[in-house]
């Protein structure tokens, strides 16, 4: 009898490529993961250069594509995620063993391996230079998805580092880029069980599509910053910081101040300081005009992210001042309902009043109610009590005092770990608690030896498994994000998820709904 032959079902396009791609940074991935910690200086180094020496390039280049920000701060991000990240890690060592002679102990760095990236179209390229720089001080390959908004120059961008990279002796396919996003690529890439940790930047739904996707992942929250200034500020510092830090590259920072809260008794006084530092207080009949432009419906319209407070007044036809920074919006209450008091990646602020610090940290608390748990809080204050207890009451993991939120809670103008990546914890149901740096993409080999004094542990001085690549590292066969590339099969032991279809259709739903916001009009 002869046996009916099964049709196997097709794959859909870009499995195959999305599988290529893994199976070449995992072969990148053993090579650099040999690496001694000169070489690795050396290859994040050059790497760095390489982001600085295009810093003004790709911001241009980002504001063209999307249409978000202010070309200037671009820079200053760009900047700072290249070589900025190089200045503050270049003494760091994530490679060589550590001996803790005390407890008898010897740790050995391990890199991940394969990272999967995904990343915004609100700050493109400094994303993609931040996570870039993260994987090469800490030997792990890479693989970045952009936004589609902004795959051509986050794909410039991730290509300057890589070329800059191998030059030095990276493995070739240390960085790669998805030049055409689809959602069976993306999916295919987020499932693969080579893929050894996700680090998702961008929507909620993103975030937990990648919770979801069974690897390891790295996801923040979204944000939705409140600000208190008590009455021991300095008013005129607290309004410069805060106009500052609101219209940094047009508020595109989810670190950006969402909503303003003022105590009664400096009022008058500091609404004069706002309106000195470049901002504009709307009248109740201009925040209902404002309100219906941007939240239309209730919801966020992303047509007005990134773009600068004289554009949003005058689609509301409105007339402010020249050289207006920001639009303050008052509202009467922190509620659900009200939609300026969530997250807007635009230089709009809300403001309520309050008649004491107490009154103060409840109406942080209800702002970060309707989102932004895990996030961020700033305070203006001199008195260490009230600031002990507004960082206290708060669900968040980070207050920045004194200092604009946007560049404050990202590490930029305080001492926390520089980052484009804000852990939201416990609180924001993220596993990541902290400003992501290099230490989270490492995990360490214990040598840990009888904790009996009889039992000696030998010298292990010098001693480690890494070493200076000898002569030029082999290409890999076939780049695999061009044409021809071999199909690499399916691995033998693949993850098993049984939500594989819904999460694809979270991913198509994500990228389509905010295309759809992004073109209207």
């Amino acid at each position: 009898m002869t046996q009916a032959l099964v049709e196997m079902p097709l794959e859909p396009a870009g499995v195959p490529r999305g599988r290529a791609m893994v199976e070449r940074a995992t072969w990148a991935a053993r090579t650099f993961a040999t690496y001694d910690i000169d070489s690795v200086r050396r290859i994040a180094h050059a790497a760095a250069i390489a982001g600085e020496n295009h810093a003004r390039e790709f911001a241009e280049l980002a504001v063209q594509e999307t249409g978000y920000g202010v070309v200037e701060h671009k820079v200053l991000k760009n900047v700072a995620c290249s070589v900025g990240i190089w200045n503050t890690y270049e003494s760091h060592d994530y490679v060589t063993p550590t001996i803790l002679s005390g407890d008898k102990i010897v740790e050995v760095p391990r890199p991940a391996g394969v990272i999967f990236a995904l990343t915004p179209s609100t700050n493109p390229v400094a994303t993609v230079y931040f996570k870039i720089m993260l994987a090469l001080l800490t030997r792990n390959t890479i693989i970045i998805s952009p936004h589609p908004f902004a795959k051509g120059v986050c794909t410039s961008a991730a290509y300057a580092m890589r070329d800059a990279a191998v030059a030095e002796g990276a493995p070739d396919g240390v960085i790669q880029v998805v030049e055409q996003p689809s959602i069976p690529l993306i999916n295919a890439l987020m499932t693969d069980e080579r893929v050894d940790v996700i680090v998702a930047t961008g929507g909620a739904p993103m975030v937990r599509a990648a919770y979801r996707s069974g690897n390891p992942a790295f996801g923040v929250g979204p944000s939705n910053v409140p600000v208190f200034v008590e009455k021991s500020a300095d008013l005129a510092a607290a309004a410069q910081s805060i106009v500052a830090s609101k219209s940094f590259d047009n508020s595109i920072l989810c670190t950006s101040e969402s909503v303003l809260i003022v105590e009664d008794s400096i009022l008058t006084s500091f609404t004069k300081e706002l309106t000195k530092a470049g901002a504009c207080l709307l009248s109740t009949e201009q925040v209902e005009v404002v309100r219906d432009l941007i939240f239309p419906a209730g919801n966020f319209d992303t047509a007005w992210v990134g773009k600068s407070a004289a554009e949003i007044a005058a689609a509301c036809d409105l007339k402010v001042p020249k050289g207006t920074l920001i639009l303050v919006a008052p509202i009467d209450l922190i509620v659900p309902e009200e939609p300026l008091a969530h997250e807007k990646l635009c230089p709009v602020l809300a403001m309520v009043t309050v008649s004491s610090a107490a009154r103060g940290i409840d109406a942080a608390r209800a702002v970060l109610r309707n989102s932004g748990r895990g996030h961020s809080a700033a305070i203006h204050s001199q008195d260490a009590r009230v600031t002990m207890d507004y960082a206290s009451a708060l669900p968040v993991l980070r207050v920045a005092v004194n200092v604009g939120n946007s560049l404050g809670s990202a590490g930029i103008q305080t001492a926390l770990a520089p980052s484009m990546t804000i852990g939201t914890g416990f609180f924001g149901r993220s596993s990541l608690g902290e400003n992501l740096q290099p230490k989270h993409f490492i995990n360490q080999t214990l040598i840990a030896y009888n904790s009996n004094q009889s039992v000696l542990m030998p010298d292990f001085t010098d001693l480690n498994s890494w070493s200076v690549p000898e002569g030029s590292v082999p290409a890999y066969p076939i780049a695999s994000n061009l044409e021809g590339a071999p199909v690499i099969p399916q691995p033998s032991n693949p993850v098993e998820f049984s939500g594989t279809d819904d999460l694809r259709e979270e991913i198509r739903r994500l990228v389509i709904d905010e295309l759809r916001q992004i073109i209207k009009g």
